[in-house]
């Protein structure tokens, strides 16, 4: 990306020249421009007058495109369905259910008391009670209600989305339907938007558009049309009509990928929804994010859509302007759970005038209405102060008691009569789903092979809009196919090869598995949407995934099997590739089938780890099936794998007959020994032969025979077919997810729940703990600067600042010669449609671009509210103030201005809530008080700040705001949908139209006057009296889905006000240059010492991780059950030859582990990482290396632990000496634990995401195993010998089994004896003595004349040095060098982080900068 900003920076005390053609760090939700559809903008008298002209075209345009939907002469008619509801009553937990869990809650003894209560007495409250009502087709519906009243719930229940809720009771019927049919058969005719908006990141806006339009296509409803035509053209209207049309080609994006803006990211949500053509739509706070303008845009589309079609439309708005009133045929306004009003929106303000309350000067209807329900916002009139209803129960009583409440009883009633129980209607309804070619037994309206269709096709645009993962899977079997081929390069034909063919055969299948997550929040959405099955994604992944993974497999095997000099057959090489194909999906399938089964990505990832482990313990490698425990071999027949390796085996060894490199005796002074008094030791050798037949072999070693061979491939595919059957049920049904619930978590010893008292649940309001959460007024004195003095007047400006970022095909300017400047004391807002750049532009000016050139404190208040999830509201707020305010400051001073934070948001009662359990306003709230906390002394730039707010919150904040730029602060801030009272109280506006243009920026006037007088003195129609002077200029200028026909951004720049804005900047950059430099006392870019901020991110990350119990729990889970299963796999090895191996590979599987563990803690530390980059590195909260060590030091405590815990269950089960524990103890519960911590650190540092840092670490893993001499000998790693030194791998298992069982004596078993005869006149002792001499090992019999019983070791150190390379003697040198690796490791960390992830310019292109300036 690159900057180009021209100009000047002025910033206190110095003028800065910003640099041209810098470098820039990606920008987090780009706003991008948004090309409209062409409805010109005609002048008139009023801006309702532009509307009107406007929405003609606008009609016309959108009743043209209904008409091509609709073919009323074949038959087929819309559909349409109503809604009535009738003592409606939703019932929700009670908050005894909202303690955050933590590690230690299951040993609280009240925890346990608290479970046996709600299971014996289950508590329950209401939420919404006493609702009745009725919404007709060509009906429109405004929900009106303070956030936490109850809104999102209505309107869920009316959708027919109840799963969250503990019970439902009431009549609700869809005309003649009942809610279940409506759930069975017509799910998609019902549809819900949520607020918040979850897209593919990297699917386009148009290929997000076209996939849910396709998936609610009707069969036979196209006319002259194809489904692809239809598609396209829908997908095209809906894009103009929101106004994406431009960004078409655009990623979604999210906070970490670069995409369309916010406000168009929510356009996307309405477009999909609307995409679908439902009869009815239920749409929650959809206009959040949106301008005044496109926001009303949005809402007369629906009002077309339902006059045309006939839907019914039930929508909830926070801050919805009078036009936007005017447009809705009912309300329902809705008090603490309970219906104040239900009826006419025509009616309801005059109906509580009448009861005795009145607006405020120039309060909208919608916000005099909503006010109602507020203690702290209502006025009542002179004279009915004492018979107004205060409580929402007062006014839900006084409103059944009416002549409305009456009229609208009649109503229900008149509507079920109609509809309830009437067969013709239902047919009706019925005969036009079946005339549009969908069925009535289904929910969905396309076909499952359709639905397959376009979900592979979205599947392979996700893949190719994710290109790196898919290069880096590839490239990871490239690495592990070359590094594993050349260690086993070229093994040879003889006997002394067969272990290692058997160990790369293994391994080809075992590292082939990987796990898959699915992306369960978007497959619930679309669900619950009717747009297609949930099985049908995983389905559709299968499908997608099988020729990838022929693709990438095929390479793998071509490398593999053609480096070691495997058979060289095209049968046998087919087969062999068939196999890790195979094997390589079914372990995916389980994997998906697992992650499938569990809500939380943490708790599958565990139940992964142990399959993992099983499946190693259990493939026919470690432990063959004749000398396997007989409680391991039915889980060998459950596995997979070993099914898959005995084929493999028996492909290889089929036509292999080795020569036999074990004879015994051999060597100096056996060279004319007759076969008769020599014998291989090789399993499966014959008396008298040289060659060992490979399936002899084998037969013997693993009871596999070339008879097996195809009946193991058909029980592969039946565990294929039965896994993938097993993920497809896995995700049809479990799809609610661990986030579905709506309560409100407290920390543990929480004075919000103690008891009886009750939560403050979203959506269940309580007027006692409401009362607690109002924005309350702060002492003024509060917002002083930090050190007590007022702040210096400095002034903030920039001039004729561009933007540009490359696209495809060249570079796109989003910031067009922008001019302003920001003074103390002065509230600027900026504002402009969505889409033109407002959020960049802010971006920019906070210097989240690039490097920082603005000293001083600077508080930048995101759109997206990205927190650490587990803090508390209060910790966040102190985090903030201990890291960004002086170190200086007190921290009992800190502490007192975060309460004042806290009560200034309105978070007073929420002040003990885990964060990532509050609804979207009170995380809104959160942001801003975060900000604030900091007490930024130069500049506050706020995106959105009142965005998911309602009016009177939204004025609290913006009071608040108020405030500190009168006490000195100068403040920037976006804002949407103001009213005119709201508008008022902001000094400067900055308006931004499409490209980054400026339209205007100056004073805005008492009642809003200059603004208003620029725009009518140049050309612009008068702006009336009761209109919102803000809806007005968005009006004027063309903003939303309208064009103006006068270019304003021509007549800013020719303006005189242009101008004297370009003298006034140049005044102050005059002053600036005669001011006297100021030296700051501050020396460092962060306000704290870096021990200080060292401190504080250990504390708040150790409060995480306790918060976090399934991470927690399945570190130990992985550990304890890991340990139990290998301690009682290898339960008390023997001093054998097989008993000693055991012991090896009781070690060697041990360190498996550590894969399964550091997937869970590469996911965890990534998106402990994710919100430092969003979030709190613009902020220049602390250092990146802070954070990094602290991250270290709160992981290891946990996993030394939990390595103890593997330590206690195996190291005595296995059968090693107690007198040696204490260096194994050191070894495996510190030493590896530092290793594997700290190197899976170092993969999570260089990986943008979780998936590819997992693909990392398998590789990483691979290459440590291969070298470390247990899967390829040390002795028969040739040149590679050198790798072998420097695998940490080959320390810590040399360590541990050198130390353990270092010295002891080897005891051969009967079957471990090598039975040979000697010459005749010889004995044993004789015959076997110059072989032992130079070979080693010991005879029982050494008298005897026959039958001689050798044993190959005599010591443990003999069999471990002969066969490993392993020395008891160097455990300790071991022991330091596993800690000079971890010392590399933390090295890795810091380096890979900086370069990774902090350094924003590539190394070459810092060398060439420096070049180029050097010459």
């Amino acid at each position: 990306m690159t900057l180009h900003q021209r100009g000047q920076h002025v910033v206190p005390d110095r003028v800065v020249e910003s640099s041209a053609n810098q470098a820039a760090t990606p920008v987090h939700n780009l706003d991008s421009d948004a090309t409209p559809p062409s409805f010109p903008k005609k002048s008139s008298g009023t801006s309702t007058s532009i509307r009107n002209e406007v929405a003609v075209h606008f009609e016309q345009t959108f009743r043209h495109l209904m008409k091509r939907q609709v073919r009323q002469d074949e038959g087929i008619k819309d559909r349409q369905l109503g809604v009535i509801f009738k003592e409606l009553r939703v019932v929700g937990a009670c908050s005894r259910t909202s303690l955050q869990p933590t590690v230690g809650s299951p040993f609280y003894p009240s925890t346990f008391m608290r479970k046996i209560r709600e299971i014996r007495h289950p508590s329950i409250r209401d939420i919404l009670s006493g609702f009745e009502g009725v919404v007709t087709p060509g009906e429109m519906l405004l929900v009106l209600g303070r956030p936490g009243s109850g809104c999102s719930t209505f309107l869920k229940t009316l959708a027919n989305q109840c799963g969250e809720y503990h019970a439902i009771e009431g009549q609700v019927f869809y005309d003649a339907f009942t809610p279940k049919e409506i759930h069975d058969s017509f799910r998609g005719d019902v549809t819900y938007c949520p607020e918040d908006d979850i897209h593919f990141p990297t699917l386009t806006v148009n290929q997000t558009l076209s996939f849910a339009v396709s998936n609610r296509t009707p069969t036979t409803c196209l006319l002259g049309q194809t489904r692809k035509d239809h598609v396209e053209d829908t997908t095209t209207m809906l894009m103009k009509v929101l106004g994406l049309y431009g960004s078409k080609i655009t990623l979604v994006g999210n906070a970490q990928i670069q995409g369309i803006s916010g406000g168009e990211r929510k356009r996307v949500s309405i477009a999909e929804i609307l995409g679908s053509v439902s009869p009815l739509g239920a749409w929650d706070n959809s206009t959040r994010g949106l301008d005044s303008s496109t926001a009303l845009d949005f809402v007369r589309t629906l009002r077309f859509i339902t006059d045309v079609k006939r839907t019914t439309s039930i929508l909830s708005l926070y801050q919805a302007g009078e036009q936007i009133y005017e447009l809705f045929d009912k309300v329902c306004i809705i008090a603490e759970g309970k219906m104040a009003y239900f009826g006419s929106a025509k009616s309801a303000k005059s109906y509580f005038i009448d009861m005795g309350f009145e607006p405020q000067n120039r309060q909208t209807t919608p916000d005099f209405l909503v006010a109602v329900t507020d203690a702290n916002g209502r006025k009542i009139r002179p004279g009915y102060e004492n018979i107004v209803p205060r409580t929402s129960a007062e006014l839900a009583s006084r409103f059944m008691a009416s002549d409305l409440g009456h009229q609208n009883r009649k109503a229900i009633e008149q509507r079920l009569e109609q509809c309830v129980g009437n067969y013709e209607h239902k047919q009706a309804y019925l005969s036009s789903v079946t005339t549009e070619g969908a069925t009535t037994t289904s929910a969905y309206m396309t076909s499952i092979p359709h639905q397959i269709k376009t979900v592979m096709e979205r599947r392979l645009q996700v893949i190719v809009g994710n290109k790196l993962e898919l290069f880096v899977q590839l490239a990871s079997q490239v690495f592990q196919a070359i590094f594993m081929g050349t260690a086993f390069l070229n093994v040879p034909n003889d006997t002394s090869a067969y272990f290692s063919r058997g160990s790369i055969l293994f391994f080809s299948l075992f590292f082939g598995a990987i796990t898959a997550v699915a992306e369960r929040p978007i497959v619930l959405r679309h669900q619950k949407a009717a747009l297609y099955y949930p099985f049908i994604q995983s389905l559709a992944h299968t499908i997608v995934d099988i020729p990838i993974t022929l693709v990438i497999q095929l390479v793998f095997a071509v490398i593999v099997y053609f480096l070691v000099g495997l058979q060289r057959s095209a049968a046998q090489f087919f087969i062999f590739y068939l196999f890790i194909f195979l094997t390589s999906q079914t372990m995916k399938s389980l994997f998906r089938a697992i992650a499938a089964s569990f809500k939380t990505r943490l708790s599958a990832m565990a139940v992964c780890g142990i399959f993992v482990l099983l499946m190693s313990l259990s493939g026919g490698y470690t432990i063959p099936w004749p000398t396997a425990p007989k409680g391991l071999r039915w889980i060998m027949w459950l596995n997979p794998v070993w099914w898959g390796f005995g084929s493999l085996l028996v492909n290889e060894f089929h036509t292999l007959h080795g020569f036999c490199s074990t004879l015994v005796p051999q060597g100096p002074g056996y060279e004319n020994v007759s076969l008769a008094n020599q014998v291989c030791t090789t399993v499966g050798s014959q008396p008298g032969d040289l060659l060992v037949d490979g399936n002899i072999y084998v037969g013997l070693t693993f009871n596999v025979w070339y008879g097996h061979l195809w009946r193991n491939f058909g029980v592969i595919c039946a565990f294929y077919l039965g896994l993938l059957a097993v993920l497809l049920v896995a995700t049809e049904y479990n799809t609610l997810s661990d986030f579905d619930g709506a309560v409100v978590l407290f920390k543990q010893g929480s004075d919000a729940i103690e008891g009886n008292a009750k939560a403050p649940h979203e959506e269940e309001g309580d007027i006692e703990f409401r009362s607690g959460c109002q924005p309350k007024a702060a002492d003024p004195l509060t917002f002083d600067s930090p050190d007590g003095n007022i702040m210096v007047p400095n002034h903030f400006t920039w001039q004729h600042l561009q933007y540009e970022v490359p696209i495809k095909g060249g570079m796109k300017r989003l910031l067009d010669d922008v001019t302003g400047f920001v003074a103390p004391g002065k509230l600027t807002v900026l504002m402009g449609g969505s889409g033109v750049g407002k959020t960049t532009l802010l971006n920019v000016l906070a210097q989240r671009i690039c490097a920082g050139v603005v000293s001083g404190g600077r508080g930048y208040c995101q759109q997206l509210d990205t927190h650490l999830p587990n803090a508390t509201v209060r910790e966040a707020l102190l985090l903030s103030a201990n890291l960004r305010q002086p170190q200086s400051v007190p921290h009992a001073e800190k502490e007192a201005y975060v309460g004042k934070c806290l009560q200034m948001c309105g978070l007073e009662a929420y002040a003990d809530a885990i964060v990532g359990s509050l609804g979207v306003e009170h995380r809104k709230r959160t942001t801003i008080a975060v900000e604030l906390a900091a007490k930024p002394k130069l500049l506050l730039f706020l995106d959105e700040p009142t965005s998911g707010l309602d009016s009177q919150s939204a004025w609290a904040i913006v009071q608040f705001l108020r405030e500190l730029a009168d006490h000195g602060q100068a403040i920037l801030c976006t804002i949407h949908q103001p009213s005119a009272e709201l508008f008022q109280v902001f000094d400067r506006l900055l308006l931004l139209h499409k490209g980054g243009r400026t339209v205007y920026f100056g004073d805005i006037g008492e009642n809003s006057s200059a603004m208003l007088n620029y725009f009518e003195s140049n050309g612009a129609p008068r702006c009336g009296p009761d209109a919102n002077p803000a809806e007005y200029m968005l009006d004027v200028i063309g903003a939303g889905a309208t064009v103006s026909t006068t270019d304003w951004c021509d007549v800013w720049k020719r303006s005189s006000e242009a101008t004297q804005l370009q003298v006034q900047i140049e005044r102050i950059h005059e002053h600036g240059h005669t001011r006297p430099r100021q030296l700051s006392v501050q020396k460092s870019v962060f306000a704290t010492s870096w021990s200080h901020q060292f401190v504080a991110l250990t504390q708040r990350n150790f409060r995480a991780y306790w918060r976090t119990p399934t991470y927690i729990r399945s570190k130990f889970l992985l550990n304890i059950a890991g340990g139990l299963l290998m301690g009682f796999t290898f339960f008390h090895a023997n001093d054998s030859l097989q008993g000693t191996q055991n012991k090896l590979f009781s070690i060697f599987l041990g360190l498996v582990l550590c894969v399964s563990l550091g997937h869970q803690l590469m996911a965890v530390y990534i998106d402990i990482r994710i919100v430092y980059e969003i979030r709190e590195r613009p902020s220049r909260m602390y250092h990146w290396t802070a954070l990094v060590m602290s991250q270290l030091v709160v992981e290891l405590p946990w996993n030394i632990t939990s390595a103890a815990m593997f330590f206690f269950c195996w190291y005595w089960t296995v059968g090693y000496p107690t007198e040696r524990a204490g260096y194994t103890f050191l070894m495996i519960c510190v030493a590896f634990p530092l290793y594997y911590t700290t190197l899976e650190h170092a993969i999570a540092s260089m990986a943008p995401t979780a998936p590819i840092a997992s693909l990392y670490l398998v590789t990483i893993f691979i290459f440590l195993l291969i070298f470390d001499g247990v899967i390829q000998p040390f002795i028969e790693l040739n040149w590679w010998k050198w790798m072998y030194r420097v695998s940490p791998f080959a320390y810590i298992i040399e360590g541990l089994l050198g130390q353990a069982i270092g010295g002891e004596a080897i005891t051969c078993s009967y079957t471990e004896l090598v039975r040979v005869n000697p010459p005749e006149e010889l004995t044993c002792g004789k015959y076997m003595g110059p072989f032992m001499e130079f070979a080693g090992g010991y005879l029982t019999n050494p008298e005897a004349a026959e039958g001689c019983q050798y044993c190959p070791y005599k010591t443990a150190d003999q069999y471990m040095y002969s066969r490993f390379n392993i020395k008891d003697s160097d455990h300790w040198r071991n022991l330091g060098i596993v800690f000079g690796f971890v010392a590399f490791n933390i090295i890795a960390v810091f380096w890979f982080t900086y370069f990774m992830r902090i350094r924003t310019v590539g190394v070459f292109t810092s060398l060439r900068q420096k070049l180029t300036r050097g010459t």
